[in-house]
């Protein structure tokens, strides 16, 4: 099947999501696999992609700004003891294979690649829609990041690199869109500064759509040692962080398994609609 073939999700014989699957993109882009439009399915567009502050944020996706040294989140990498610089560092995630693909369900098989070509690693990624209630679907995204079996993989961030402020980003990573300031809660937190960095079972990102629409994002899913890392005022956005303020590293032929799931409501909800979401009630 060929990749430049349109890929998407559907809920109830309805698309809510796109899945490109092999963007046209600059390298310094971070080109990747990545979901947009996503939409709650109320109609409200939840995802932004190629944004003029920072066109390598690509809806919802799967990128780490330094994996062995290698670009794989794009933009200008960040270099301790100097800052934000722009390299010949960049490398592409690259989708080589459907295993299965239907109405509701995507999965595939990547290639995550130094500039030159070469696998760093390689991934099972699988994409479910589903259901919930009538304002409210769920994502889930299992992936599993494998090593070469002759050497081990690190997997490092800003943060982890020297930048101070918490920016300890790379992992799945989703911008959102809103017309205004968007909020971030979990059940005991709210705001950016008090969740960024924080271990909650469950993170909530409340806006309202380019179109008016409310809407309510519910994370979970964090692995051991992964955090959230949110933005709010500079822009919308969370991410499941695998090295927020530690590296982390991938054995020589280990996996690194990841299980995320997204809530993607109409509406704004309150933490305990939330939190009953996420336990399934």
């Amino acid at each position: 099947m060929s990749v430049e073939e349109p890929a998407r999700l559907l809920v109830g014989g309805n698309e809510v999501a796109g899945y490109v699957v092999d963007p046209a993109l600059d390298a310094r882009h971070g080109p990747r696999p990545y979901l947009h439009p996503v939409h709650t399915l109320g109609g409200t567009v939840v995802t932004d992609a190629l944004p003029a502050d920072h066109v390598w944020h690509l809806g919802a996706s799967l990128a780490v700004q330094d994996v062995d040294g290698v670009n794989l989140w794009g933009g200008r990498t960040y270099v301790r003891d100097v800052g934000y610089t722009w390299r010949e560092d960049h490398g592409r995630i690259v989708h080589t294979d459907w295993t299965r693909r239907s109405a509701d369900l995507l999965a595939h098989q990547l290639q995550w690649r130094d500039p030159r070509g070469g696998v760093l690693l390689t991934e099972r990624r699988q994409l479910v829609a589903s259901a919930v209630t009538p304002d409210v679907w769920r994502l889930d995204l299992d992936s599993a990041l494998t090593a070469p079996p002759d050497r081990s993989v690190r997997l490092g961030s800003p943060a982890t690199n020297g930048r101070p402020g918490g920016a300890g980003y790379g992992g799945f990573f989703w911008r959102a869109v809103a017309d205004g300031e968007a909020t971030v809660f979990t059940a005991d937190a709210a705001g950016e500064e008090a969740v960024n960095g924080s271990a909650a079972p469950w993170l909530a990102l409340a806006g309202v759509g380019p179109g008016g629409g409310a809407y309510t994002l519910v994370f979970a899913g964090l692995g051991p040692g992964d955090r959230w890392f949110v933005r709010t005022a500079m822009y919308p956005g969370v991410c499941v962080a695998f090295a927020f303020d530690t590296p982390a590293e991938i054995p020589a032929a280990g996996t690194r398994q990841g299980r995320y799931q997204v809530l993607i409501c109409d509406g704004t909800l309150p933490p305990d609609r939330c939190a009953a979401l996420v336990s399934g009630r």
